[in-house]
């Protein structure tokens, strides 16, 4: 009763009030950093939704040029050339064909070229192979003059042999 009695009087009523302000206080404590961390996960959230956004964008962008360019391609492909080729005086045709024929050649020998060209830093290497190469040949030839020589000397004695 004493309980009852106190806290229908005002004085205690301030006290009751405090406590609950108090109480709402250490809630909205308890509450705010989550619902700082939700605001700032939905922000960066969006953030990185906006950034997926515009890369697929680009994608879609990109691929429906490939497409367009597909179909021109094909459009292209199937149309006949002449349809398309511009019209050569008959004082250049002769010219043209000589052209071609330089143009067919040396697309048939550009393979030939690019692989020379694609050898030449190999050239000193070549180069000290074949020096060897050429040594050993010098030599080779040296004692091939040598064994002539033996074989010429032999066979004149054996001449003298039998003719004695």
């Amino acid at each position: 009763t004493l309980d009852l009695t106190c806290r229908r009087t005002p004085c205690f009523s301030k006290f009751e009030e405090m406590e609950e302000m108090v109480n709402m206080e250490a809630e909205i404590n308890e509450v705010q950093p989550l619902l700082l961390s939700v605001t700032i996960g939905s922000a960066l959230q969006s953030y990185f939704i906006g950034k997926k956004c515009e890369i697929l964008q680009d994608m879609n962008r990109h691929l429906e040029a490939i497409l367009k360019e597909k179909r021109d391609l094909r459009k292209r492909l199937i149309k006949h050339r002449c349809q398309e080729s511009l019209p050569i005086e008959a004082t250049y045709h002769k010219s043209i064909v000589e052209l071609l024929t330089e143009a067919v050649t040396f697309i048939e020998k550009l393979e030939s070229h690019l692989q020379s060209v694609r050898s030449t830093p190999q050239i000193p290497r070549m180069m000290h192979n074949m020096d060897t190469t050429l040594s050993k040949t010098e030599m080779l030839m040296i004692e091939l003059e040598e064994l002539t020589e033996q074989i010429l000397k032999w066979e004149e004695l054996q001449k003298e042999v039998y003719s004695n």
